[in-house]
């Protein structure tokens, strides 16, 4: 495995942590085990933001601009209705 497929390995382990952390501190039902799953989520938040930037770095994950009018259309779509 080289290092590409190893990062993306670990990126995607890493993003479906977040998943997991996120769901929990939503359900939790007191405030420790709230502040438990939200600093977990944190720090890997953090190592996943770290993963991304090297990965960027290396080219290894590539980003596309999007037009202003694609961003126009999408905030139109949501805006609120009046």
């Amino acid at each position: 495995m080289d290092d590409k497929a190893l990062m993306e390995d670990l990126l995607l382990v890493v993003k479906g942590n977040c998943g997991l952390y996120l769901d929990g501190t939503i359900e939790s039902a007191t405030k420790s085990v709230h502040k438990a799953f939200g600093d977990v989520l944190d720090d890997t938040l953090m190592i996943q933001n770290e993963l991304y930037t090297k990965m960027a770095d290396k080219g290894w994950y590539p980003t596309e601009t999007a037009e202003q009018k694609q961003i126009n259309k999408v905030v139109k779509q949501f805006a609120p209705k009046n």
